[in-house]
């Protein structure tokens, strides 16, 4: 069985590894260059790779190819594998049936990362032997071919859905749904919804779908399609029979087969009301997984957040400067504007994915003083929001917008770094801005 990889990144070599293990032919090409530890780490493994180009004859003789899930369908190379029928999945879809472990997989448009290193936390603090994997740690097909765990916490991007055919996990939570990499799905937002909802076209009654209760998208969806998993909803708007709900003296209240989890609000670790949703979520695999409730208690007390994620960087002069370079969508950077108590400084900007920044209007109003746009196109942010804060500055450098923002910024106000755009314009990715972000406040 011949497999080629499509992608010499993470997921890439991890599925190298796992196929050559398990006795297939495999091939790595990557368009881009391959980062020299894959490169070694592929030679150790004698797996044949070439980068910068795609060779057709190579590639076109696969019985299966596994694509990274940032390469688009519409590129060439993986129209002519689909014209030629040949099976095109995903790292997830390839590495499951290698293992007996059981899989929680976590997707959703914002929320996923944090949701997911929370579970894996309250997971992990609870005594399992679980993985983290999928958009984020180690590739999963690799930890596969080391069969190092009982279980896994996966991130599922819609990208590594849409890869899928099989694959089913065990417990699936979609966090929520809003516009989101719209140019991937032809700017059809329910095509973008089907993507995320394929997580749990394979469960059967076996299974569990935790959801938030709250979203239209997801209760629309719901609404019009049977699914066969156990369906287990929360909410902070309604008391639910089952599920996740906030009691009147503001604690959370997970209510799962006859049992209860109570834990006040206020001593979660994580600020803000979509961290209150994505605790839920969290908390509720864990009931699912018997892990006792003490330590959920003392482990939803204690978890340290995401990287790039409403990340408190430093205080100086009594501003707060907060690094929130994840929020590559509208959708992430109402989030954060709303979670904003005090005058706000706002660098937003980078490649636009089809945003409608009318969302934000009424938060900008309330809450933003000033506005620094951090992109080489800038257009469509000037348009929407001029006239609406005090002064709006265009800068293509990320230390000459902190410099800027600390100008701007008073006593007691707070500068927020959250983009609502993808990073690819002036940075390598989000994680790249958010470490030139931090670095940019160090050296004020």
């Amino acid at each position: 069985m011949r497999l080629v990889v499509l992608g010499g990144g993470e997921s890439g070599v991890g599925t190298a590894i796992l196929g050559k293990k398990k006795g297939y032919d495999v091939f790595v090409s990557d368009f881009g260059k391959i980062k020299e530890n894959y490169k070694e780490v592929l030679s150790i493994n004698n797996i044949s790779w070439e980068d910068e180009k795609h060779t057709e004859e190579l590639i076109l003789n696969a019985d299966v190819v596994m694509k990274s899930p940032g390469i688009p369908e519409k590129s060439p190379i993986v129209k002519k594998l689909l014209e030629k029928n040949i099976p095109v999945i995903s790292e997830i879809e390839f590495a499951a049936p290698f293992t007996t472990a059981k899989t929680i997989g976590i997707t959703g448009s914002n929320g996923k990362t944090t949701t997911t290193l929370l579970t894996y936390h309250l997971l992990k603090q609870g005594g399992l032997n679980v993985g983290l994997a999928g958009n984020i740690g180690k590739s999963f097909a690799w930890q596969v071919a080391e069969n190092k765990h009982d279980c896994y916490v996966l991130e599922l991007s819609s990208f590594q859905l849409d890869g899928i055919i099989n694959y089913k996990p065990d417990i699936a939570i979609i966090t929520n749904i809003s516009p989101d990499h719209l140019d991937r799905y032809n700017y059809d937002y329910n095509l973008y919804i089907d993507s995320k909802f394929r997580i749990t076209m394979n469960q059967t009654e076996e299974n569990y779908l935790i959801y938030d209760n709250d979203d239209e998208a997801i209760s629309n969806w719901l609404a019009n399609h049977q699914i066969k998993a156990k369906k287990v909803p929360f909410s902070i708007t309604e008391k639910l029979e089952q599920g996740g709900s906030i009691t009147e003296n503001n604690e959370i209240n997970i209510n799962l087969n006859e049992q209860n989890f109570i834990m006040p609000i206020n001593q979660l670790a994580l600020e803000g009301k979509h961290n209150v949703k994505n605790a839920m979520a969290a908390t509720t695999v864990a009931q699912l997984m018997n892990i006792r409730k003490a330590t959920i208690r003392e482990s939803l007390s204690n978890f340290q957040g995401a990287e790039h994620r409403l990340e408190k960087v430093l205080k100086i002069n009594n501003v707060q400067y907060i690094n929130d370079s994840k929020a590559t969508n509208v959708n992430a950077t109402f989030f954060a504007l709303d979670s904003m108590t005090t005058p706000t400084v706002w660098i937003v900007g980078g490649v636009d994915k089809g945003n409608d920044y009318d969302e934000l209007m009424a938060l900008v109003r309330e809450k933003v003083k000033g506005i620094i746009c951090l992109g080489v196109d800038n257009k469509k942010l000037v348009e929407k929001f001029e006239g609406l804060v005090d002064a709006m500055i265009e800068t293509t450098s990320m230390t000459e917008a902190v410099k800027i923002a600390s100008k701007m910024a008073e006593k007691g106000d707070t500068v927020l770094l959250s983009p609502a755009c993808a990073s690819f314009d002036l940075f390598e990715n989000y994680e790249d801005r958010g470490r030139q972000f931090k670095q940019a406040v160090q050296n004020l």
